[in-house]
Parts: C-alpha cells; sequence; structure tokens
C-alpha cells in the first residue's frame, strides 16, 4: 500500500457547462398542452359557459396572462417561467377545486397532471436553462 492519499476531484462550479438558453423537452411539451387548455378555456368562455359579467373577463383576463407566459417561456425568458408556473399552480388548485364538488375523476386526473407540470418547472435543473 502506497502512504499517499487518493485524490478525489468534484466538479466546481467553474468546470460546469453554462446551460442556459437550452430548453428542455419537457418545457416544449408543457406549453403546448397549457395553449391547448389555454384556446379551449378561450372559446367556452366567449361561447358563455363560464356565465356572462365577471367570471368571463376574469377567464379572459387569466388566459391571456397565461399565454404571454406560454410565449416567455418558449423563449426561456424568467418572466414568462414565473407566469405559467403561476398559471399551473392556479389551474391544478382549480381541478382540484371541481374535483371536490362535482367528484369527477376528470378533475382529479388533470389537476395531478398539471401539477406534475409545476413541479417539473420548479426543478433547479429547469430554472437553470432560463435566461
Amino acid at each position: 500500500m502506497s502512504a499517499d492519499p487518493e485524490i478525489v476531484t468534484t466538479p466546481s462550479a467553474e468546470h460546469k457547462p453554462n446551460r442556459a438558453g437550452q430548453m428542455l423537452p419537457g418545457i416544449a411539451g408543457i406549453c403546448m398542452f397549457l395553449i391547448f387548455m389555454t384556446m379551449l378555456n378561450v372559446y367556452a368562455a366567449l361561447q358563455g359557459a363560464f356565465g356572462p359579467g365577471a367570471a368571463r373577463s376574469v377567464i379572459l383576463l387569466l388566459c391571456t396572462l397565461l399565454a404571454v407566459g406560454i410565449f416567455g417561456l418558449l423563449r426561456l425568458k424568467k418572466w414568462g417561467w414565473s407566469l405559467v408556473t403561476a398559471g399551473c399552480l392556479l389551474f391544478s388548485s382549480g381541478d382540484f377545486l371541481f374535483f371536490s364538488k362535482t367528484h369527477s375523476p376528470f378533475f382529479l386526473v388533470r389537476g395531478i397532471f398539471v401539477l406534475i407540470f409545476f413541479l417539473y418547472l420548479v426543478r433547479q435543473e429547469t430554472r437553470e436553462r432560463l435566461v
């Protein structure tokens, strides 16, 4: 046996490649799903599914904010990430609320699905890619 201790090196911050600006495939998938859901909600609001008045206006406002956030996230902007993350959390909590009122498994499955999107977006690896 040698008296020299074995040297263990750990990668430091200067050896890590710069990953900012590189899109993960999950981000594109999340954006495609959310833009589809946004279009469906806008269509439903314009057809009167949410009732007239304030509810319709609030739904259209939230859909507009989410659509702007989706296009910002596709450009890997931090403000787009924050809007989409808040939209995912709001969307899943709304689905859980509808599930508690109607006991329809559709809302539970969709709420869990969108909650998984939220958990994917808040990962450190995802946030490192934003510009």
